[in-house]
């Protein structure tokens, strides 16, 4: 059972995060793109946080959130996206779908790793 569900379509990334928080004594699990990271998440109930990119073939990161608060009711994981991206309405439609925070690329890990365990705790 993962705490952990890193969702990027880069092998490099996903690679590079799990790597990271593996090392840091976390559960991960890995998903493609948004379709398969929603199939996970339905198979795994135990994840507590996914950290997600937003442009992702088949199902972009955005609708994947929006789909595990509506589809799953899925109200407990935390969601944090870890992107490129930066505009504003991008970080509002990420607001309106529960998402705990908005990283911008490249990963720093050590900046963000007590966060991590906070939410897969909490």
């Amino acid at each position: 059972m993962a705490q952990i569900l890193v969702v990027d379509d880069s092998s490099t990334v996903r690679n590079e995060v799990g790597d990271f928080l593996k090392a840091n004594g976390l559960a991960v699990a890995f998903a493609v793109d948004g379709r398969d990271g929603l199939s996970k998440l339905k198979a795994d109930p135990g994840v507590k946080l996914v950290v997600c990119d937003v442009n992702m073939p088949n199902m972009d990161g955005l609708t994947m959130a929006e789909k595990v608060r509506s589809e799953l009711g899925n109200n407990g994981v935390n969601i944090i996206m870890l992107t490129t991206e930066n505009s504003p309405a991008m970080k509002e439609r990420g607001k309106a779908a529960g998402i705990k925070g908005w990283i911008v690329k490249p990963f720093k890990g050590d900046a963000v790793i007590a966060t991590f365990k906070k939410l897969v705790a909490g």
